[in-house]
């Protein structure tokens, strides 16, 4: 996973029930955290960006997935749309270049 990036396009993964998606994504990270081999970094678009506030069970394990070394991104543009600047808890602020320059030198995988 260590030349990979996660690009986190929703707060829960599938589509289908709402709480359901969310405690699948709280899943996911939770054992991604628990892998050595961590991904470069994790990008937050559109809603993706929910998952690093308190409102989300998966941003506990963003914010530790961030502590051990991979780097964590949520995108100006998303942020400022569902007004939530001041309630990340974990993630830096990031644009759009900065995914593209990811995209360039890591494989994406697409989590949605």
């Amino acid at each position: 996973m260590k030349n990979k990036v996660i690009l986190l396009s929703s707060n829960q993964l599938g589509k289908g029930d709402t709480e359901l998606g969310e405690n699948v994504l709280e899943t996911f990270f939770t054992l991604l955290k628990q892998r050595e081999d961590k991904p470069k970094a994790v990008f937050c678009m559109n809603s993706g960006v929910l998952a690093l506030t308190e409102q989300s069970f998966a941003s506990v394990h963003l914010k530790e997935l961030e502590a051990s070394g991979t780097e964590v991104y949520a995108c100006k543009t998303c942020v400022d749309y569902y007004g939530v600047d001041d309630q990340l808890i974990a993630g830096k602020i990031s644009g759009m270049p900065h995914f593209l320059d990811l995209a360039e030198k890591y494989e994406i995988i697409t989590i949605s």
